[in-house]
């Protein structure tokens, strides 16, 4: 990738001092323990200094995991979707819950049991969560795995 193109901070980028200011940057962590290292030194900002000597403050944060489709199998049927909203809500933000159905194939839609629960992520999910008395299977794209027996991760 051309370094002009990956402009970081906020301010004009030094290649271009005509391009506007950059208002958001990302940057992807994967070591969990460096970004909460990164945000106990900084306390969430840190400053900036500009090829001009401009000074700048960045706002340093943990940006969610996105809109995730959560399959939950393993519940019964007449379990409520309140039920499910309940127990999710301390990973994400429910936005929505249905029922999946089986392929467009069969001549009727039917459910197969497995419900559907689009969410905002702020947290990963447990493989395995207990749900009205049931032990209830949950994953998405991108879930990293966890012990059936203990929910820890590997």
């Amino acid at each position: 990738m051309d370094p002009r193109e990956t402009a970081t901070g906020r301010g004009r980028n030094k290649y271009d001092p005509n391009r506007q200011p950059k208002t958001s940057c990302f940057h992807q962590i994967q070591n969990g323990l460096r970004m909460d290292r990164l945000l106990q030194d900084t306390a969430g900002t840190q400053e900036f200094k500009h090829d001009t000597g401009e000074l700048s403050q960045v706002h340093i944060s943990i940006a969610g995991m996105g809109i995730r489709k959560v399959r939950i199998a393993n519940l019964p049927l007449e379990g409520p979707d309140r039920t499910i909203k309940d127990n999710l809500a301390k990973y994400g933000e429910v936005k929505d819950i249905k029922e999946e159905l089986w392929t467009k194939a069969y001549r009727y839609k039917v459910s197969n049991g497995i419900r559907i629960a689009e969410m905002n992520l702020k947290l990963h999910l447990p493989s395995h969560m207990i749900m009205a008395d049931h032990r209830v299977l949950v994953s998405y794209d991108g879930q990293p795995s966890t012990c059936y027996a203990c929910n820890e991760l590997g």
